[in-house]
């Protein structure tokens, strides 16, 4: 696969307390993708970007919800979420000091 088309997969990675939650007891990284990328792209992209051992990635779409913005109504925009579960041992940083 291309490099570049893998770098453009991945968008941002989730920082909430569910998602640290599942990195200290499960060694699992939550991640914001394109919505057309698959569980392989998502696998290979992840091992380039972050050079860590992927041993599996659970995929689910987040539909947007419907929010009222003073009178008229919107949409928030819908979000595939990537779980990556990394091998035993190793670690994503995603700030470095």
């Amino acid at each position: 696969m291309n490099q570049e088309f893998l770098l453009q997969l991945i968008n941002a990675p989730v920082v909430t307390e569910k998602s640290s939650i599942a990195a200290d007891q499960n060694n699992q990284y939550v991640f914001k993708v394109n919505k057309n990328a698959n569980k392989s792209e998502i696998k290979a992209a992840v091992e380039k970007l972050f050079e860590v051992d992927v041993e599996s990635v659970k995929t689910l779409n987040v539909k947007g919800k419907t929010k009222r913005f003073g009178q008229s109504l919107g949409k928030r925009s819908d979000v595939k979420k990537a779980y990556v579960r990394i091998k035993s041992g190793q670690e994503i940083e995603f700030v470095s000091a």
